[in-house]
């Protein structure tokens, strides 16, 4: 890593007031200069808390809006505004609506990794982490969960008792990770756990020994006596996880789950918006107070 690099990004942290926020996906040396490393839920909670002025939020565009979202006095500055997520967008138009006419009992349940007109147009956020708390505890019979069906789905399993409503929307890299490719990894190492995120298809699931958030997996993997994992899941994860379990062998499976948009974040990137304050994220107020609604609720249901 280039310390004449991360000197400076130290220095321009300390003259503005800034701090680094970065999602486990993210390339390895920015998780490593990062001052909060989580998934989606815990970086929500982080943003909302941080007392710094300016926050550089390394992920994609949705965590970056959510961070000025909940955070209106503060500057966010993302290192690339390209850095997309597909699914966050995987809701076709009129949908919610259409939905909301059909049933009158109705929850609106919208997976944070989703743009700010989805969230405007819902009833409660959640994250892979408190999803099916947050469903368990809404008082609504009908669900209708949005954008991730993957996710949707295992949802749906946990809670019987609502009728969730699928989307067709997915996580591309997750989507496409597959059974054979698991099995394949199994095959080259029998006495490996299977990790996966609820992303992943149903197929996937299917096989797995522990199904979770990349802080679950992370958490999973730590306490565990086993030594060896395949993991199902973006492989950014695989800098914390060999951090935190040297003596632990962790596998993914060809081709390699890389999330190109996570990766445009680089030290570069971040040294040029901390230098210039270019990329800052911008909500006009009337948005922003539509869809901080449900992400309040779902901080304050996830408790």
């Amino acid at each position: 890593m280039n310390s004449g690099l991360v000197q400076k990004i130290e220095n321009l942290k300390k003259e503005k007031n800034a701090v680094i926020l970065a999602h486990y996906y993210v390339k390895d040396e920015v998780q490593e200069i990062a001052d909060y490393i989580g998934d989606s839920y815990y970086l929500a909670k982080t943003a909302k808390n941080v007392e710094a002025d300016t926050i550089v939020f390394c992920g994609v565009s949705f965590m970056c809006e959510s961070a000025k979202i909940l955070n209106p006095d503060k500057t966010v500055l993302t290192p690339d505004p390209d850095a997309d997520c597909p699914m966050a967008h995987m809701v076709p138009e009129g949908r919610i609506e259409e939905m909301r006419a059909r049933y009158d009992d109705l929850a609106v349940v919208c997976y944070v990794n989703s743009d700010i007109e989805l969230k405007c147009k819902s009833d409660v956020c959640v994250t892979s982490s408190n999803a099916v708390k947050i469903v368990k505890a809404l008082p609504n019979k009908n669900i209708f969960f949005i954008p991730d069906e993957n996710l949707g789905r295992y949802v749906a399993e946990q809670a019987p008792e609502k009728n969730v409503i699928l989307n067709d929307g997915f996580c591309p890299r997750h989507k496409a990770i597959t059974a054979r490719q698991v099995c394949d990894e199994k095959q080259k190492h029998p006495d490996a756990l299977v990790l996966a995120h609820p992303e992943c298809t149903k197929d996937v699931l299917a096989l797995a020994d522990y199904i979770g958030s990349t802080a679950g997996i992370i958490a999973y993997a730590k306490q565990s006596d086993e030594k060896e994992f395949i993991v199902c899941t973006e492989h950014g994860v695989s800098y914390r996880l060999r951090k935190d379990n040297p003596d632990k062998a962790f596998y993914f499976g060809e081709p390699c789950p890389i999330c190109v948009n996570m990766k445009k974040n680089t030290l570069e990137k971040i040294l040029e918006v901390l230098e210039t304050g270019k990329n800052a994220v911008e909500v006009d107020e009337e948005t922003r107070l539509k869809a901080l609604k449900p992400l309040d609720r779902m901080l304050e249901l996830a408790k």
